[in-house]
């Protein structure tokens, strides 16, 4: 580990002690091995091919928060469905956008509400970086500060965690990620599609949450 990562490391660390938030001994090195929990069966398991209502067009994204799941539509009767992380209450929001970029290994930087939360968090956390917030890879939403992104923090998928964000799991946002281009339709709605959905395939079995009880998120 470089001397640049480590002094990242304590930065992020310090920043989470000071507000209150709770890691055991092992996190930084469990997160920089990439450890993987969550995607619990409670909602829906892991990535799964699943049939979707046919007056949705192909390629077409439907963001439900009540599922906590992202559907990406294959073809008319047919989504990829995969776990998120949904908006805490305080930042809930729903509509119609699109991809206006994409970003792979993107940095990434607090805003400005999450300062004046917590002043102690890094200004900066660099692309490709195990702790940084955004994973992987990142697909921008309109002119928001919203994405749809990994995460440092596969624990938190399947509740609600982000600032307003839709977290995946990083196996999963580099499976999304070259399936969906610039300019595609993105619906966020709290509207459930789970009582009709026919399970075709399964891409990747649920499991269990392993998620240790000492961990806690401020992002």
């Amino acid at each position: 580990m470089t001397v640049k990562t480590t002094r990242i490391l304590s930065a992020i660390a310090t920043s989470a002690l000071a507000s209150g938030v709770l890691f055991s001994a092992s996190t930084p090195m469990a997160l920089a091995q990439g450890a993987q929990w969550g995607g619990t069966s409670e909602y829906g398991g892991g990535r799964q091919t699943v049939s979707f209502g046919k007056n949705y067009r192909r390629g077409q994204i439907v963001v439900s928060f009540a599922d906590r799941r992202l559907y990406l539509v294959t073809k008319p009767g047919e989504a990829l469905s995969y776990p998120i992380a949904v908006p805490k209450e305080d930042a809930r929001w729903e509509g119609r956008t699109t991809v206006s970029m994409k970003r792979k290994n993107p940095a990434w930087r607090p805003t400005q509400n999450m300062l004046r939360k917590n002043p102690r968090l890094p200004s900066w956390v660099p692309g490709g970086h195990p702790m940084n917030p955004l994973g992987v890879r990142a697909l921008y939403l309109g002119t928001s500060a919203y994405r749809i992104h990994g995460t440092d923090a596969p624990w938190t998928i399947g509740t609600a965690a982000s600032s307003g964000c839709i977290r995946m799991f990083n196996k999963d946002v580099l499976d999304l990620y070259p399936r969906v281009p610039v300019g595609s339709s993105v619906q966020v709605t709290w509207k459930s599609y789970r009582s009709k959905q026919r399970y075709t395939s399964y891409e990747q079995k649920p499991q269990r949450s392993n998620r240790p009880k000492s961990h806690r998120r401020r992002f």
